[in-house]
């Protein structure tokens, strides 16, 4: 298997190659250069898989030629075999036909598990091989960090940074990060947005002298292996509600595009999916696209749903090259004009085809707490308020009752108690076992200015082990 960039100007590289180099030299994402393409009798052979065989099957085509199978099936066993349910993403039914999958079974309680656990495996596994060390700089609007620090803390060749927007994410979350404390590990709060946490990886990775000859390795689902891993749950969610003998559809709360990418990845897989839903708070820039063709960057806002507060969509570079017959110069040149601050439009033709599989819906911090009231009313399910949003969508959105709709669960409710509370939902949520002394816990963090060359100063001063690089 070869990668390509988006934007045209890179060399291919292979499996290994990509998970360790994230951005491409000209600033694009890799992307598979063919996907793989399974039948219907063999999508349906999957039936009754666990986890994690299943998802030797689905990822084996993205890896082949740099790891032996032998070696990948140990590493899925023991990525899947530390979330605490044995369906690892199992199904809770709403109502008759609607479905969330819980995707907060693993040990930092969010979706971003699934990429992230797996993620820190593969990395331990090539750079043993190799005998190099990296570091690790990361953003996060919330979840992202500390499922990798969860993911990466064990590594012996990895420095993991991760940013996260100072005073912009839930207590929880920021205790999952800054509780975790290692000579590789380092929490930074950034007087900023996540936007801006996110511009600065990026910047680092265009240029990387400050690492005085280390590799940087991206975790934020620029890095293919994040994508790779996600395409996975779609294929299981399907087999669990008749699939592929019958069309699934799914809403899936996002705000980088990566988690609802891997669907549109699935499908072009295969797996018959009939409708993607794009479920988005406040900061709603991917609806303003899909439901109106303007894809402008406008004011951030703080909203009761922070993982998907994040107005640049990097994942959607990945999309935008597939609508336009990937096409590295012109995609180039689009996104050239969105930094710029001028924004986009795409040809018509190109955004009405696209709008055959999308559909969209923004929704608001009142609207998120109606839909978690309105849900545990009737179930005595509680809802986070990403997959609130998700529900909120789908049922604002879906385009048969007939096709079983399955929202996207991204998080457990424990990590956001502010908005289950504002919701006027009275049961008491309680951290698992594993976390119910987090907020007994001490913390480590540094806050820095929003400031590039500050937080290059402070990777390259405390790399390797806390010895300067």
């Amino acid at each position: 298997m070869r990668y390509i960039s988006t934007r045209g100007q890179a060399p291919a590289l292979n499996f290994e190659d990509v998970l360790l180099t994230g951005l491409a030299s000209d600033g694009g994402l890799y992307v598979p250069e063919n996907l793989p393409r399974f039948t219907q009798e063999e999508i349906a052979s999957w039936a009754g898989l666990p986890y994690h065989e299943l998802a030797f099957r689905v990822m084996r085509p993205f890896v082949t030629g740099s790891i032996p199978d032998a070696d990948f099936k140990k590493i899925l066993e023991e990525t899947y075999g530390v979330f605490a349910h044995s369906s690892v993403a199992p199904l809770r039914q709403l109502n008759g036909n609607e479905w969330v999958l819980e995707l907060f079974h693993g040990p930092t309680l969010a979706f971003k598990d699934f990429a992230l656990q797996l993620l820190g495996r593969l990395l331990d596994y090539v750079l043993a091989k190799r005998g190099e060390r990296v570091v690790i700089i990361g953003a996060t609007s919330g979840d992202t960090g500390s499922a990798a620090i969860e993911g990466c803390r064990k590594c012996d060749n990895v420095d993991i940074f991760i940013l996260h927007p100072h005073n912009r994410v839930s207590d929880v979350q920021r205790r999952q990060m800054t509780t975790i404390f290692g000579d590789n590990i380092h929490n930074i709060a950034v007087e900023g947005n996540f936007d801006d946490c996110q511009e600065m990886v990026k910047n680092s990775f265009a240029d990387q002298g400050f690492l005085k000859g280390t590799r940087l390795v991206a975790v934020n689902s620029i890095n293919w292996a994040r994508i790779m891993a996600q395409i996975v749950y779609y294929f299981h969610a399907s087999l669990q509600l008749g699939g592929p003998a019958r069309s699934v559809s799914f809403s899936v709360p996002t705000g980088n595009f990566g988690d609802i990418f891997a669907g549109y990845l699935a499908r072009n897989m295969g797996l018959p999916i009939n409708q993607l839903i794009v479920a988005t708070n406040r900061n709603d820039i991917l609806h303003r696209f899909m439901s109106g063709n303007q894809y402008v960057k406008e004011t951030l806002h703080a909203t009761l749903s922070p993982s998907m507060d994040i107005m640049v969509s990097s994942n959607f570079e990945r999309l935008l090259f597939d609508m336009h017959g990937r096409n590295g110069a012109t995609l180039a040149g689009l996104m050239d004009s969105f930094k710029q601050g001028g924004g986009f439009s795409v040809e018509e033709e190109r955004w009405t085809e696209t709008r055959k599989l999308f559909d969209s819906l923004a929704v608001s911090d009142a609207e998120t707490c109606e839909t978690i009231a309105d849900v545990f009313a009737k179930t005595g399910e509680v809802l986070d308020p990403h997959t609130a949003i998700g529900v909120k969508a789908a049922r604002a959105c879906r385009r048969s009752l007939d096709t079983p709709m399955v929202i996207l669960g991204t998080a457990h409710p424990v990590k956001f108690p502010e908005a289950v509370e504002k919701a006027g939902v009275g049961k008491a949520l309680e951290l698992p076992t594993h976390l119910s002394d987090l907020f007994e816990r001490d913390e480590r963090c540094t806050v820095l200015p929003n400031d590039l060359k500050a937080i290059q100063a402070f990777v390259s001063q405390h790399g390797n082990r806390g010895k300067p690089l």
